[in-house]
Parts: structure tokens; sequence; C-alpha cells
């Protein structure tokens, strides 16, 4: 795996390491106070050069597949040409080993102060993607997690532990400095420079320390926003969605925990639906049994209406009640839209001429035995969407737009959508099937007593939509024979 590398940020950090050391040596080490200004930034200038360019060589190749980590990168960079520029030092100025570790020290700690903010850069950059949908971690091993807690303690233990370090060097470097010029304890001078420099040091640590815990914390809250913004789709329903899993961390951890419960609930979701979708068909396949009709025509309507309900969901007016999961649970419970009729007589019920008006009373009860069967069920599984919704269609499939059908001659908008689509739906299926008493009429023949029923029996809206899916409903009719 390549390291995470932004050109840009990297050398700005870089630059800004090699500025603040510069100043830093002759903050902490009497013999880099020796030196001028121009000789220190010059020599800080050329090692951190060459350090940037080593460390672009090495990000822009294929070197860094076995380093998993920025930190350990930059932290080793700086360790290493710091050995180099010790040297240096020794030979030409005969710095003392204390003076030269004192730079070993001073690279390194900035090397790790780099490649943490730029370790966070490339977590922060993960998670972005991973929120693009691209598939950043995966997690393969738990055993191996990372303690985000652990993380954040050593961080601070680090910061603090940097700190303290500094500022001690500069107390030795001051006590040994104050030794050799007695007279600046004279007076105030001598403790002015020693505040100043305690305060740069104090200034550089904390602005370092800052922005790290800065990093930190967009990168906690972005993890957080992800995890919350998964979690609020799964709890309107979405249960597909899974928590995103960024890091082997405690997170991590609760994050694959609970995308394992999701996909056992989803696994469950689906054989329920499965069950549903199976006690439907059987119960419309019962109904259809008891009647003249083919279990076919369950299969057409329920696509009838689905086709009619989906050139609906385009329109303004409708798009609010039909989305995908209304459709989808319309087509569901289409089926169920006869399933009174085995509470009809066989006598009326297979009556090949046509029925007595006593008879015709009686099987218009089909629609409220129906309706009646399905909120018995409802009662006793509790709030269902699709018993509720079947009962519905069940109920007003045989209301007229004008008020005049039945069994609560309900009229225009009060009738439910649903049932003036399936409406629509029986009539066209009866109309264009073989029964006992009548023969199979043509597209063209149903088409023509539909549109005579628009504002009469039909939704007007429902019978527009007939006609601009009319290629649909005959080629429907051909699949299901």
């Amino acid at each position: 795996m390549r390291i995470h590398y932004r050109a840009g940020l990297t050398a700005k950090c870089y630059l800004l390491a090699g500025i603040i050391f510069a100043v830093y040596g002759g903050r902490v080490c009497p013999m880099l106070a020796t030196l001028s200004f121009w000789e220190v930034f010059s020599h800080s200038g050329v090692v951190f050069s060459l350090m940037w360019i080593t460390r672009h060589y090495v990000s822009t190749r294929s070197l860094t597949e076995r380093i998993q980590s920025t930190i350990a990168l930059d932290t080793g960079l700086f360790f290493l040409f710091s050995l180099p520029f010790a040297a240096f030092y020794a030979l030409n100025y005969t710095f003392p080993i204390d003076s030269n570790a004192k730079v070993i020290f001073g690279m390194s700690l900035f090397g790790f102060l780099t490649g943490l903010i730029l370790e966070l850069d490339k977590r922060l950059s993960d998670v972005n993607q991973t929120q693009q949908g691209e598939q950043i971690l995966s997690v393969d091993s738990m055993a191996q997690r990372q303690s985000i807690v652990k993380q954040a303690i050593l961080l601070v233990v680090f910061l603090i532990a940097a700190l303290t370090a500094s500022l001690t060097l500069v107390a030795v470097k001051d006590v040994f400095w104050l030794k050799h010029n007695p007279e600046y304890l004279v007076g105030y001078s001598g403790t002015i420079s020693v505040i100043k420099e305690f305060v740069f040091i104090g200034v550089v640590v904390a602005g370092y320390s800052t922005y790290i815990l800065y990093q930190w914390s967009q990168l906690m809250k972005t993890v957080l926003d992800g995890h919350e913004s998964a979690l609020r789709q799964i709890a309107t329903g979405k249960i597909d969605s899974r928590v995103p899993v960024y890091f082997n961390d405690e997170l991590g951890h609760v994050a694959s925990l609970t995308n394992t419960m999701l996909d056992t609930l989803e696994q469950t979701h689906q054989e329920i639906q499965s069950t549903r979708d199976a006690t439907i068909i059987s119960l419309s396949a019962l109904a259809e049994s008891r009647d003249n009709e083919t279990g076919a025509h369950i299969l057409r309507t329920q696509e009838y209406v689905k086709v009619l309900a989906e050139h609906l969901s385009k329109h303004a007016k409708y798009q609010a009640q039909l989305n995908e999961d209304y459709i989808d649970l319309l087509y569901k419970s289409a089926p169920l839209h006869d399933v009174g009729k085995v509470g009809i007589p066989d006598d009326i019920l297979l009556k090949p001429g046509k029925l007595t008006e006593q008879e015709f009373a009686v099987m218009k009860t089909h629609a409220q035995i129906g309706a009646d069967t399905l909120a018995i069920a409802q009662q006793r599984l509790g709030e269902c969407s699709f018993l509720d919704l079947a009962g519905e269609i069940a109920l007003t499939h045989h209301e007229k737009w004008d008020g005049s059908g039945y069994p609560n001659q309900l009229s225009g908008e009060a009738i439910p959508l649903s049932g003036r689509l399936m409406a629509l739906a029986d009539v066209y299926d009866a109309l264009t099937s073989q029964r006992v008493y009548k023969p199979a009429f043509s597209h063209d023949k149903a088409k023509a007593i539909i549109m005579e029923g628009k504002n009469q029996h039909f939704d007007p809206d429902v019978v527009d939509a007939f006609v601009q899916v009319e290629a649909q409903f005959i080629s429907i009719a051909q699949s299901y024979q």
C-alpha cells in the first residue's frame, strides 16, 4: 500500500520544520548559538531541502508499499539525516557530543511532529474517500486493532514529554550561558533573555500540539458524522445501509459488529418478506381457485397497477405518495383485492349466467368481507403496512369516481388512490379475459369502454395514465395467459 502523499502539504511541513529548527537550535544548544544566523539557516536549508527531495522521491515511487505509517517514514527520515548533520558540526566546528545529541534530538522531534501531522491528514483523506464509496479498509482481523484511547493518551504524554524535554534543554543551555557570561546576571537582561527562549519553545510546541489536536478532532468528527449518517439511514428503514469501518480501533470494531447485526437483520427481513409474499400469493390463489377466473388474473392485475402507479409517480400531484417503497407495497398487496370472495357461496360465485339483483347484492359483500378478514389479521399481527394497504384495496376497488360504486358509495378523491388504480386494472383484465358468460374483448374494445367510464367509473388521471402506458398493458396481457 503506497503512503498517502500530498506534495504541497509535505513541502510546507518540511519548510516550517526547517525554519523552526534553525531558530530552535540557537535556543537549546550553546554551540549552535555561537554560529551566525546565516550559517545556521544555510546549513538547515541544505539538509531540509535534501530531506524533502528524498521524501518526494520515496513517496512518488513504489518504495513505500511496506511502510504503513507516515510517522515512521518522516521520523526515520529526519533521524537518518540528523546523523550526518551532527557529524558535520562535530568535524567542522568541533561540537561536543552533547551538542550533537541535541541536533539529533531536535530533528527527530520535528520529524515525529511532521509525520504525525501528515499521518492525521492521511487518515482524514482515507475517511473522506470511504464516504465517497471507495473501499479503503477491509477489517480482516480485529485482533490487531489499535486502541483509540491508548493512541490519545500516548499523544498527550508525548506532547507533554516533548515540551518538558525542550524546556529542560533550554534551561541547561541558559545555565551554561549565564555561567560563562555572569555580567548578564546583573539587572534584568539575562532574565528577560531566558524568559523569551522559554516562551519561544512553549509557543512552538504549543502551536504544533494545537494543530495536531485540531486534526485529531476533525478526524473524530468526520468518523462520527459518517457513523451517524449511516445510522440515520438505517433508522428510516434502509437496513441495506452499512456503518462505514474506517480503522481497526474501538469505533471500527463497533461499526463492524453493527454491520454483522445488520447482515443478520437484513437476512431475517428478506425471509419475512418472502414469507409475506408467499402468503399473499397463497391467499390470492385460494380466492381465485373458487372463482371462474384463472390464477393469471392476480398476476396481470398487480402488473397493471404497478405500471399505472409508476407513470403517475412522475406527476407532481402524486410524487409524494407514489414513492418507490409505496409502489412496491402496492404491487405486493394488489393480489389480495378479491380475497373476500372466499366468503361468497359457490352457487353465486360460480354461476355461469347473469346474477339476479339479490345475488349481486351478496356478491358485492366480498369487498367488505375481504377488508374485514384482513383487518382481523392485522389486529393479530399489529401495525402492518402491507395488510393495511391490502385491506384498503379490497374494500375500495369497486368504488366509482361518480359515487355509484360499492360498498360505501365513495366518490372522487375520497376513494383511496390504491382503490382507484385497482378499479381500472380489475375492469381491464375482466374485459380482456374470457369468461363462461362472455368471450375476451380486444384491447381496443376494452380501451373504448374504459374511456367511456372516464369521470364516471374511473379517476380521469388514472385513465390518462392508462392511455399513455397501453402498450405495456398489451404486453402484460400477452405475457400472463
